[in-house]
């Protein structure tokens, strides 16, 4: 969204990323689903972590991925987590189903509401 007055700065989405790792990574015991269900959310968890960790952007650490190359990485992220349920046959389980659902649409709204190449306007 760029020029957009409303967009996620890098410093907010940066924030909002690690809330979401932890998210992940507490989710299932907090929710109460366990199985493949819980170790796939891990997964995620690590792999948004890892990613997070080496984006370029005020909380990165090693900074080697460019910040519009993390929003395609967390969009991938956010729709594998809106599908995953039902193709790994856990749609069913309703608590990991509807957390998985939560989590995918949580990325993929934070992916369409940030400035990826820092064009917010200031107010």
């Amino acid at each position: 969204m760029s020029n957009a007055t409303h967009s996620i700065g890098g410093w907010s989405h940066a924030i909002i990323d690690y809330v979401i790792v932890a998210l992940m990574l507490l989710g299932p015991s907090v929710a109460g689903f366990a199985g493949r269900q819980a170790t796939w959310m891990y997964v995620f968890g690590v792999v948004l972590l890892v990613t997070s960790l080496l984006t370029r952007y005020p909380l990165g650490a090693m900074k080697a991925i460019a910040f519009p190359a993390h929003g395609a990485i967390e969009t991938i992220l956010g729709l594998l987590l809106l599908i995953l349920p039902w193709m790994a046959e856990f749609a069913r389980g309703i608590k990991s189903r509807n957390f998985y659902v939560a989590m995918g649409v949580m990325l993929l709204l934070v992916a369409a509401l940030t400035d990826y190449r820092g064009r917010r306007v200031a107010r």
